[in-house]
């Protein structure tokens, strides 16, 4: 397995990294949409941040990498090993990043009849798929809007609900299936259905650096990486390690931070200046927002972070305005400084 680009080493595409960062600190904000030109280190940003992750503890021999401190989140048959009294052995597997490929089948991606075991053995045995793979870590979909609308409906149900359930040839599985949903791509390749888009918890724009030191910055560390990638690693190293103990600290404070009354009725005030749908823009405002303040080190989410993390959670939640040609970021800006002041 080929090492990942340092996570510390992408240059600049601060909006992605901090939602992917955010991301890995509370998986229930709901993962992060990625939109921008191809080229502009959106999968390169995914597989560096999982590379950072510590490993998590996975119960042997389970093929889903299920949780052994979790009696409620489990496969069938770590649920059979809990109520029967055995005990689940441990050990640490390195956090999965699973590709889904445009082409891909819909056995392959939810499982599917083992058809080896079943044409050798005479036996029916479930063959999982690549949302049992994803489990615990991240999925993740290059050009998700140009997913055909069958895996789209796949992925909307599964998000929704944690867990994949597979009725094939005779089989009934239901397994768990939660996971960091990380999409891109480019809106002049086709739109996203609302009902996917609605179900990430970020939206982040990356685009082509425009100012000639930032490019030739991103082309010197590519070309240095790709020639000797031992030793590029090896440099930024402490500032990976750094990153790793932010997120790890992140995590351990989150329960803590607290969201005081006047935050949620900022966010609240927000979302209805820009008439959001719903009350998931509040919720996923809110969640970003602790876990900002967790990586902040503040104990008390205040309008510092609800500023910061209003654009990527709210953008994409915007209903077209036909008297209003600005953008959705222009129109979250806008709103932001309507409700908080300059």
């Amino acid at each position: 397995m080929s090492q990942p680009f340092p996570f510390s080493a992408i240059v600049g595409q601060d909006e992605m990294k901090l939602a992917l960062l955010i991301a890995a600190v509370d998986a229930t904000i709901g993962g992060v949409m990625v939109f921008g030109d191809r080229g502009t280190g959106k999968s390169t940003a995914v597989r560096a941040l999982a590379a950072l992750l510590p490993p998590m503890d996975a119960v042997v021999g389970c093929v889903y990498g299920c949780d052994p401190a979790d009696s409620g989140n489990v496969c069938e048959a770590c649920r059979a090993q809990i109520e029967s009294g055995a005990v689940r052995k441990r050990h640490r597997i390195p956090v999965p990043v699973v590709d889904l490929p445009l082409g891909a089948t819909e056995d392959r991606v939810v499982g599917a009849l083992d058809l080896e075991r079943a044409l050798s053995q005479g036996i029916k045995a479930f063959e999982p798929g690549l949302l049992a793979r994803a489990h615990r870590g991240f999925l993740y979909v290059d050009e998700v809007n140009l997913l055909e609308d069958h895996l789209v409906d796949l992925l909307i149900d599964v998000a929704a609900s944690g867990e994949n359930l597979v009725e094939r040839e005779g089989l009934s599985v239901r397994h768990p299936a939660r996971f960091v949903l990380v999409g891109s791509g480019n809106p002049e390749e086709g739109e996203l259905r609302p009902q996917l888009l609605d179900r990430f918890g970020l939206s982040v724009e990356v685009k082509t650096p425009t100012d000639l030191p930032s490019r030739v910055e991103v082309v010197r560390r590519r070309d240095d990486f790709e020639r000797d990638r031992t030793a590029f690693i090896a440099r930024w190293k402490k500032d990976d390690d750094k990153v790793r103990r932010r997120i790890t600290t992140a995590r351990g404070r989150l329960p803590d931070v607290v969201v005081p009354d006047a935050a949620l009725e900022r966010a609240a005030q927000l979302c209805m200046a820009l008439g959001t749908d719903g009350l998931r823009g509040e919720l996923t405002l809110i969640r970003a927002a602790r876990a900002l303040a967790s990586l902040d080190g503040d104990p008390v989410v205040t309008d510092v972070q609800l500023r910061r993390i209003a654009a990527p959670s709210l953008r994409h939640r915007l209903r077209r305005n036909p008297l209003d040609d600005a953008g959705s970021t222009t129109r979250v800006e806008r709103a932001v400084v309507q409700v908080f002041g300059t």
